[in-house]
């Protein structure tokens, strides 16, 4: 069966306060929108179609990084779901699959729900998607009669026993697209908003004789966010499930509420993550590697038994090999450091491949960037790194070469050499004193207000 997915992304979300529209506000470092449409992208649909309205092009820009092939349609004026839904209606036009329909701001429905909604059109022409609510609140009640759903009813329109019900309705939908756009098509707008509710469908399509059901899931996927409030709920959320997933795979997180992760985060079973790391976009750990305190990274890849901080930072491109060690305050971007070599303190490596078991002494820096261009460094297999070495790049150090402590590398070291380059040092006898008398005196006399 065809799918197409139709994710509503159109709201301004006015309580979020914010002039960035509300599907692009990020949990774990990904847009809301993105959640969603990872669900989606599981049953492996032949259409997305993205509804957008508020800051539009913001919308198309960032769904463009997502999902080359993803369409945006705008709505114009929100005049309700049913309108917004009926925005796809010329993008689609033709398409004999089924439509799902999605929100951009409710970014927790798994791929596993979207797939029994799959299952259950086998058996209906329109499936909802309904939780069963702790509190059913101002929810829309789902009326059912066996497998059948009968109704929605809103809150405000529901009678004694009908509020009783702890069924409610999600907003998903599913149903052959010829269906959805004709029941769309009969939709009216005489209610105190004046919109058109995709809600209403449902009434349509039984008096049409066409079969309803609905399909249960969990209440927490259906949690919308609305707010910074609830933003922060649902950030809290994903990173409790990663976490817990993290671990049932085999992970080690000494005290997980510490570890804070990203939507795309990959790490291999028997790593170790001690407390208060953080891991932005783009990281993958390989299995048996050590994460310590207080360390961040993004974009970076990390192999079987590296190890990690504390207090080192991994910026995009850094490149781990097996068994690699990075130190406290020690910064990698856009580097290679290979197997066995070691950058244990206080040092900044950029633009840079460190060889093989090279060790890399403390306060070393590359100096990389001329204010216009990055330039890069090579050093060589086990090369040893003297304490404050510069390395003013482009610049390489060969195999099995040295640089003495305080040295400032400016030209090529061919391999096993050892490159010495610091100020001459003079040594004046007394004058340490002399300096020092001189200095006390001259804060004397400033005290006393004299020159």
């Amino acid at each position: 069966m065809s799918i197409a997915l139709v994710i509503l992304a159109a709201g301004k979300g006015t309580r979020m306060n914010s002039d960035l529209p509300k599907v692009l506000h990020p949990i774990a470092y990904a847009p809301m929108l993105e959640h969603a449409m990872a669900a989606g992208r599981a049953l492996e649909p032949e259409r997305t179609i993205i509804v957008a309205g508020h800051g539009a092009e913001a919308v198309r820009e960032a769904v463009a990084g997502l999902d080359e092939t993803a369409e945006v349609v705008l709505q114009e004026e929100q005049l309700g779901t049913a309108h917004a839904v009926d925005q796809a209606r010329a993008a689609l036009e033709g398409f004999a699959g089924d439509v799902i329909v999605l929100y951009g701001d409710t970014p927790f429905v798994s791929a596993g729900t979207l797939e029994r909604m799959v299952d259950a059109r086998q058996r209906a022409d329109l499936v909802i998607l309904g939780f069963q609510a702790a509190d059913p609140g101002r929810y829309g009640r789902l009326v059912m009669d066996g497998d059948s759903l009968e109704r929605i009813v809103e809150f405000k329109d529901a009678s004694e026993a009908e509020r009783a019900i702890t069924f409610c309705n999600s907003g998903l939908m599913a149903g052959k697209a010829s269906v959805v756009f004709d029941l769309i098509a009969k939709v009216g707008n005489e209610n105190a908003s004046g919109e058109y509710y995709l809600t209403d469908l449902v009434e349509l399509a039984r008096h049409e004789d066409f079969k309803v059901t609905a399909v249960y899931c969990d209440e927490a996927e259906t949690l919308g966010v609305n707010s910074r409030a609830e933003l922060a709920q649902a950030d809290a959320l994903f990173q409790a499930r990663a976490r817990a997933e993290l671990m049932e795979l085999g992970v080690t997180l000494m005290v997980p509420e510490t570890v804070y992760l990203a939507f795309d985060t990959v790490i291999g079973r028997d790593t170790v993550i001690e407390p208060n790391v953080v891991f932005g976009p783009g990281v993958t750990v390989e299995s048996g590697a050590l994460i310590r305190s207080f360390s961040y990274m993004e974009g970076c890849h990390i192999s079987r038994g590296a190890q990690v901080g504390p207090f080192a930072r991994l910026r995009p491109g850094a490149e781990l090999a097996e068994n690699t060690r990075i130190g406290n305050f020690v910064e990698i971007k856009n580097s290679e450091i290979a197997e066995g070599a070691k950058v244990n303190h206080l040092s900044y490596i950029g633009d840079a491949f460190v060889g093989e078991a090279a060790n890399i002494g403390a306060g070393t820096i590359t100096c990389n960037y001329d204010g216009v261009l990055k330039h890069r460094t090579e050093i060589g297999a086990r090369a040893f790194i003297g304490s404050n070495t510069m390395l003013v790049a482009p610049v390489r150090v060969g195999s099995e070469s040295m640089t003495a402590s305080g040295t400032v590398v400016t030209k090529n070291v061919e391999d096993g050499d050892l490159a010495i380059g610091r100020a001459g040092q003079t040594n004046k006898p007394g004058h340490a004193r002399k300096l020092m008398d001189m200095l006390r005196a001259k804060k004397a006399r400033l005290k006393k207000g004299t020159k």
